[in-house]
């Protein structure tokens, strides 16, 4: 790790962990808001006072493309980690002056993934089929759900986005993808008019049959990914903290902020397996053509 002072823009519920969670790590850290709580207004009275070597931005999805971009305006150089997903539309990004351009998918440091990862190399996979689901209700408990980021179009809501963990790690552990095709929609039983449920089914390079699903209804809270190979059915459930092969469980334990730790650690280095720019941008392809798959209710390529 390089960095020793951090900017930390937009301060809801995951601007607030970052903050958190780089200030154990042992960096100054200051905030951007445009709301009461932040040490600075703009990202440019931040820069200018704090002068950071490491920059994240956790403001709604349809405002990091202008935040990007006002952090270039600055002459920034540095680092950079951007939420998850990268912009709410596929639009190609212009050349930053930033060092590195890192994309928050965490997952990808969970240690049940890095295990699943670890049990895949090599071989042939047959089928994969991804689960996800939590109740939007319980996300933020002191907050009406139908008021938050998730919940609004025009702030880049709905599952497709929100839950793009899924479309990240399964690029990176099967892509690229060579067609999708997409069922769900709004159900209407959140009282939210964005996506509250979808299936995606995919053709992958290293998987030639995947399904994923995501939903906010889910009053359980699950995701986990469960794959077939040769002689082998592999089911790493990351709520549970465990990877389970053929029936036999291994308890993998995982500290809530772990992920975010090495994450921002990795980031800072500009070292993988953190999410890269060209990666995140290609999630962004593959949640514009399965929102297309889904209003044509055909199958869509690349």
């Amino acid at each position: 790790m390089t960095a020793t002072t951090a900017v930390v823009v937009g301060l809801g519920s995951i601007g607030t962990r970052h903050a958190r969670v780089l200030r154990e790590l042992g960096l100054r850290v200051a905030t951007v808001s445009r709301r009461e709580g932040g040490d600075y207004g703009s990202i440019a009275q931040a820069l200018a006072a704090a002068h950071p070597d490491y920059v994240v931005i956790a403001t709604e999805t349809a405002r990091h493309a202008d935040n990007l971009q006002e952090l270039a305006q600055t002459g920034f150089q540095g680092k950079v980690l951007v939420e998850k997903p990268l912009f709410a539309t596929p639009a190609s990004p212009p050349k930053y002056p930033f060092a590195h351009v890192s994309v928050g998918y965490n997952l990808r440091f969970h240690p049940v993934m890095t295990a699943l990862a670890e049990s895949l190399r090599g071989r042939d996979v047959i089928t994969v089929g991804a689960y996800v689901g939590q109740d939007i209700r319980d996300w933020r408990p002191d907050r009406d759900h139908r008021t938050t980021a998730s919940a609004t179009a025009d702030a880049g809501g709905g599952v497709l986005r929100d839950l793009s963990h899924e479309l990240d790690y399964l690029l990176w552990l099967f892509g690229p993808w060579h067609r999708v095709a997409a069922l769900g929609g709004a159900s209407g039983a959140r009282h939210i008019d964005v996506d509250d449920h979808l299936d995606l089914l995919l053709d992958m390079q290293r998987a030639p049959s995947v399904h994923v699903h995501m939903d906010y209804l889910d009053r359980q809270g699950v995701r986990r990914i469960r794959v077939n190979v040769d002689d082998d059915t592999i089911e790493a459930d990351l709520v549970g903290g465990r990877l389970t092969v053929n029936g036999k469980a291994t308890e993998i334990p995982s500290e809530r902020d772990q992920t975010y730790r090495d994450m921002h650690v990795a980031a800072m280095r500009g070292a993988s397996p953190a999410c890269s720019l060209p990666e995140a941008l290609g999630v962004m392809h593959l949640i514009d053509a399965s929102e297309r798959a889904l209003r044509s209710k055909t199958w869509v390529s690349p």
